[in-house]
């Protein structure tokens, strides 16, 4: 009976979210806080980032570290530089959750590169690592590994791992690149590390969207999802989007997305700062 219930409510919202979508002109939800690359608002910091990236990356420069404020876009980045790599070139792993132990790691590295029976030992780790390096180099493709959620990382001894995957490497070039993505304190635990410092090609960090940023960031996401920001949102309510979500992206896109659910029910024709005030308090 109760899962009944549970899946008649569900249903129930799935239909309202619909309603929701089709009042507003949209073709789908403009603000899901999922990294959908086309939804990557490029401003100017986040074209630098990307810029940064990919110089790191195509230079074969061993490793970078980008890092920000949490919810300011590192992620979407992140899987933005995956998508536009070419996949006859490079061979690319993404790890989402680092909080690992060392060897840990290492085998979700190996998992993200396509490598579906993992080795348990230590030294057979490093085997297959090495391995997987050399095929891909044989193959003609090079290796990216991005580690997202760095900063959770507590152990010295993961970071030293992570600087001794930058020994993979041939005379003249890695057999690999790195990219660390993280929050602020990511950047004092690599700092505790001076030799993995010292081979961090490329710094970035990601600031909180301008005013001027969040209302073009508001308009640009709901241009992917097919509909002109300025029908949909006064100038009141985007000030007021800002003032509360501080320019965090994350945050800009809760307070929308409420904001639209709070306006469609009430059958407004326009969001204002009123049902942004909603938004916020719930």
């Amino acid at each position: 009976m109760k899962g009944r219930k549970a899946s008649a409510c569900s249903e129930a919202e799935q239909r309202k979210i619909k309603m929701y979508e089709e009042y507003w002109g949209l073709k789908e939800k403009p603000f899901e806080n999922t990294p959908d690359p086309r939804f990557l608002y490029r401003s100017i910091q986040h074209k630098e980032a990307l810029s940064r990236l990919f110089y790191v990356v195509r230079e074969g420069k061993g490793a970078g570290m980008l890092t920000g404020i949490f919810g300011c876009g590192k992620t979407v980045l992140g899987h933005a530089l995956l998508k536009e790599l070419e996949s006859d070139i490079y061979k690319l792993g993404f790890v989402t959750n680092p909080r690992l132990e060392a060897v840990e790691l290492l085998r979700m590295i190996i998992h993200s590169l396509g490598r579906e029976e993992l080795p348990t030992r230590k030294t057979e780790v490093l085997v297959a690592l090495n391995e997987l390096l050399v095929n891909n180099l044989r193959d003609g493709k090079k290796t990216v590994i991005i580690i997202d959620e760095a900063h959770s990382i507590e152990e010295k001894e993961v970071f030293e791992e992570i600087r001794l995957l930058l020994n993979y490497q041939l005379e003249d070039k890695f057999l690999l690149t790195l990219l660390l993505l993280g929050q602020p304190e990511l950047k004092e635990k690599i700092e505790n590390n001076k030799q993995l410092l010292q081979r961090i090609a490329m710094r970035y960090n990601l600031e909180a969207l301008s005013l001027k940023e969040t209302e073009k960031y508001i308009y640009h996401r709901l241009a992917i999802a097919g509909s002109d920001g300025s029908r949909l949102f006064d100038i009141k309510s985007l000030k007021k989007i800002y003032q509360h979500s501080g320019g965090i992206p994350r945050r800009i896109n809760q307070i929308c997305d409420m904001s639209l659910l709070i306006g469609f029910d009430k059958r407004s024709k326009k969001i204002n700062e009123g049902i942004v005030g909603e938004a916020v308090r719930i």
